[in-house]
């Protein structure tokens, strides 16, 4: 999708300004989910979800700047009502002791996904048409939705009601709550790194003379270092979930802000971009222990809801700064500022309870 809409759009500034727009799609998606839930259940926002990703699926390889809008829209909002069903699953099952043991697999599980999805996607769109991978993008999102609803995965369970499940009624409760607004902005932070990896990583690379499907390689092997969630989690087990994030951020950082020090040595730039993977897989590795542990049984649904707008939080902000900052400064600053944030947000480590 960065490379299509850098194709159709011309240049990394606008690139930010449409993935910006898709973000306040998301952001209102996450908002409205909960009540979509509450009003369908869970498994018709399941389908409702899915056909919105297979809509979308159908709209962008139209190649045209209305369809890719259009279709990336679809996309994220249909994404929310999916995610929303399969994480309030996730949390219904594992018994909060089991998080921290947990969260590791999952994440592995994850980065194989994304591993294996940026090559495929730029590879199949290169070699059999645009049309391709969009398509096998649909059939998955078909044979989740097939699964979850025939293993009985995500279930219908009563509800008070649409008016309840409007999270902007927990908001209030959410940020009173110390832990939960530390979990929160520890996995948007997460989130901003990565989203930074997935839409300007590919961009610095064709800028450096690579290709689309070079491009899509380096973004798929960025995420190998995440399926190595579990190893990471053990290693870094004797120092504690605040110890592992800490040296996450921290080194994550220090390798990003070297990205445009690189200059002319397109080599470089690639084997920093790998680097900074591996370091930010360690923050992967702590994945949402923070809110499974901080959120009370009882609100997991409604609480779960707020937390997942934390997603578009680590796209909104970085794509808004970098939007502007865009219009003045080289790509590089990009990453100048992303690395310096996430040094910052190491410091809030230390509130962190030493007992996770």
């Amino acid at each position: 999708m960065p490379l299509l809409a850098l194709d159709l759009l011309g240049d990394a500034q606008r690139v930010s300004l449409f993935f910006l727009a898709i973000s306040l799609v998301g952001l209102a998606g996450a908002l409205t989910v909960p009540i979509l839930v509450a009003m369908l259940g869970r498994r018709r926002a399941t389908m409702l979800g899915t056909a919105c990703i297979v809509g979308g699926a159908v709209l962008m390889p139209q190649a045209s700047v209305g369809t890719l809008v259009g279709g990336a829209a679809l996309y994220t909002f249909g994404y929310f009502c999916v995610d929303v069903a399969v994480s309030v699953a996730i949390m219904d099952r594992i018994p909060r002791k089991e998080f921290s043991r947990f969260e590791p697999l999952r994440m592995a599980c994850i980065g194989a996904g994304f591993t294996l999805g940026p090559w495929l996607g730029v590879t199949l769109g290169i070699e059999g048409g645009l049309w391709l991978p969009f398509a096998v993008m649909g059939i998955c999102a078909i044979g989740v939705c097939t699964y979850c609803l025939g293993a009985g995965v995500v279930i219908d369970r009563p509800t008070a009601g649409w008016a309840s499940a409007n999270p902007l009624r927990f908001l209030p409760r959410f940020v009173r709550q110390p832990r939960l607004r530390l979990a929160w902005f520890m996995t948007a932070a997460r989130s901003a790194w990565w989203n930074v990896f997935f839409v300007y990583g590919p961009i610095i690379c064709v800028e450096n003379g690579f290709s689309d499907q070079t491009a899509g390689l380096v973004a798929s092997l960025g995420t190998v270092a995440v399926m190595f969630a579990p190893l990471w989690g053990r290693l870094f087990a004797p120092v504690g979930l605040r110890g592992l994030l800490a040296t996450g951020f921290v080194a994550t950082g220090v390798v990003t802000l070297l990205l445009p020090l690189a200059g002319d040595r397109p080599r470089l730039v690639i084997a920093l971009l790998l680097a900074a993977t591996v370091t930010a897989s360690w923050i992967d590795a702590g994945g949402n222990a923070l809110f499974l542990r901080a959120v009370h049984p009882h609100e997991r649904s409604q609480m779960a809801s707020v937390y997942a707008t934390f997603r578009d939080a680590g796209r909104l902000g970085p794509l808004g700064v970098f939007t502007l900052l865009l219009i003045v400064f080289p790509l590089g600053a990009v990453f100048v500022a992303t690395g310096a944030a996430t040094i910052a947000v190491a410091a809030l480590t230390r509130h962190i309870p030493r007992r996770y």
